[in-house]
């Protein structure tokens, strides 16, 4: 049995761990190694890092299986490859974005938000975690990069577990650059799309014959009427309160027998470590978002006009909850 006095110094230091992988992440180690070994002075050297730092910074993360160590140097393992930026599934943006400054700064006044439930990003830089992206071209870059490349594994999922052949019309919501919606219509050639998002967001877009660009916002703006809306983690970042806004705006604009598909991390039902659990904080101290559990997806969609009908494993802790027009 684990003694309880290392489980509680474990966890209380455990803050070391991520911000030793969002240095390396920053600093390129990934891309640095490359396919063979090389010792931490050799990265070092090609990183701008000090070797005998990054090389403790590098056993805190291979304890975790970021890295291995071997005789002869520093090797990948399956998640530092992850790490490199030119892997097609590339996490390395994801894992810089999630140290950005405003996002760590926040985690600081953390009890803040436990005693109110609400977002600290404003205390940190005037506006919060949006108008900080909005006024720092670089991070907002990185963000757009990381939602990208987390969502290449999960957009796998869901052509693999979903069947789009019914659809004459998909409507991505809040779809950022369109990627999932791309996917989709290449495995589904009968249908076209809208892609609906911010006008600066779909301003970066190609148009395409397949596929429209609306730029609006969705707390006020009418959405297009097509057979079926996907919206990918986009609720999680809002409060039950702004959440039911945006899915009572999709049903005003659904036929009745449209298909609602949203994508999003279900809060598991069990008392087992999960990184859905470390997001659920994250959303609370960064954007007044949540995670869910089922119910409260069921409840939320309820309230909006929908029924559940169906939740669909799609694999990295993401599920389409299939809905219907109530």
């Amino acid at each position: 049995m684990e003694n309880p006095a290392n489980t509680l110094l474990e966890l209380s230091m455990s803050y070391a761990v991520p911000r030793c992988l969002h240095v390396i992440a920053d600093l390129g180690v990934a891309d640095a190694l490359g396919d063979g070994p090389r010792t931490a002075a050799e990265l070092a050297a090609s990183t701008g890092a000090d070797a005998n730092a990054l090389s403790r910074a590098l056993r805190l993360v291979a304890a975790y299986g970021v890295f291995e160590s071997r005789k002869d140097g520093w090797v990948h393992t399956p998640a530092s490859r992850l790490l490199r930026s030119d892997h097609p599934q590339s996490m390395r943006a994801f894992v810089s974005m999630i140290g950005f400054p405003i996002y760590w700064k926040s985690f600081e006044i953390l009890d803040k938000s436990i005693r109110t439930g609400k977002s600290t990003t404003s205390e940190i830089s005037p506006g919060g975690a949006w108008a900080y992206l909005a006024s720092n071209p670089e991070k907002s870059k990185i963000f757009d990069d990381a939602m990208t490349g987390k969502s290449q594994g999960q957009i796998a999922g869901v052509l693999a577990k979903y069947d789009f052949s019914r659809f004459k019309t998909i409507a991505d919501i809040g779809g950022g650059r369109g990627h999932l919606l791309e996917a989709v219509l290449n495995k589904a050639p009968q249908a076209t799309g809208v892609l609906f998002d911010q006008p600066h967001v779909v301003a970066d877009v190609k148009a395409s014959s397949r596929a429209k660009l609306q730029g609006g916002d969705f707390f006020k703006d009418v959405l297009p009427v097509c057979d079926a809306y996907m919206i990918m983690q986009v609720i999680h970042d809002w409060s039950d309160g702004q959440a039911l806004e945006i899915l009572k705006a999709i049903r005003r604009s659904a036929p009745p027998d449209a298909k609602l598909l949203l994508i999003e991390a279900i809060v598991p039902d069990d008392a087992m470590p999960s990184w859905i659990k470390m997001l659920d904080i994250a959303m609370m101290t960064l954007l007044d978002g949540k995670e869910r559990t089922r119910p409260e997806f069921e409840s939320l969609l309820a309230s909006a006009g929908f029924k559940l009908e169906k939740v669909i494993d799609v694999g990295l802790g993401t599920s389409i909850l299939e809905a219907s027009c109530a």
